[in-house]
């Protein structure tokens, strides 16, 4: 059951996140949460990876260093720890894109259970938004971007094949097939499918 903890951090990632947007859409920023929330109650994910969850990008994003030291205070270490492992980077100007990437896939191999399964419901919900804008706009999604659509594309394949690897395995198959589907309409490669993860 979810308690007030989940209710106070559902305000607080709304309050945070309040006069952000997604990407070239226009969509206000808390959609994106709630929807990552969503996917990791409906994978079996408890309270504290469901306000991880809502929070995930709230320290790279809005703050820092100083919002995830309030996220521990508010939500506890295991949230914020969370929190902080799915989070690219803490500096502004943020580093260079491939930098930051070729880290967080590094990172995200020895990742704990908790950890791959917030991010990777944060890498399905980007990716079913790119692929649905995709499929609307064609390649004009791409100026939304700081990388190349085939850097965009490695960078999604490699941790979806981190997830294949290891889980979680429901996420990891239907972000495989998101992933793979796009990489196909992008580059009319055939697409190669995730099989499953270990159980």
């Amino acid at each position: 059951m979810l308690t007030e903890r989940f209710q106070d951090a559902l305000v607080y990632a709304t309050e945070l996140h309040a006069t952000q947007i997604r990407k070239g859409s226009g969509v206000p920023y808390v959609s994106h949460l709630l929807a990552v929330a969503g996917l990791v109650l409906e994978a079996g994910g408890d309270e504290d990876a469901a306000i991880a969850a809502l929070l995930h990008d709230a320290a790279e994003d809005q703050g820092g260093l100083a919002t995830l030291a309030e996220i521990r205070r508010r939500y506890g270490d295991r949230v914020a720890d969370i929190v902080a492992a799915c989070s690219d980077t803490f500096e502004q100007p943020k580093p260079p894109w491939h930098q930051r990437k070729r880290a967080y896939i590094a990172h995200l191999r020895e990742a704990p259970a908790d950890v791959r399964l917030v991010s990777c419901a944060d890498k399905l919900h980007n990716a079913r938004s790119i692929s649905s804008d995709h499929r609307q706009l064609g390649d004009a999604i791409w100026t939304r971007f700081n990388a190349d659509p085939e850097d965009i594309l490695w960078y999604y394949r490699e941790v979806s094949a981190i997830f294949c690897e290891q889980g979680p395995e429901a996420l990891a198959t239907e972000l495989s097939l998101v992933v793979e589907q796009l990489h196909a309409a992008v580059t009319g490669a055939s697409a190669r499918v995730c099989a499953g993860t270990p159980g």
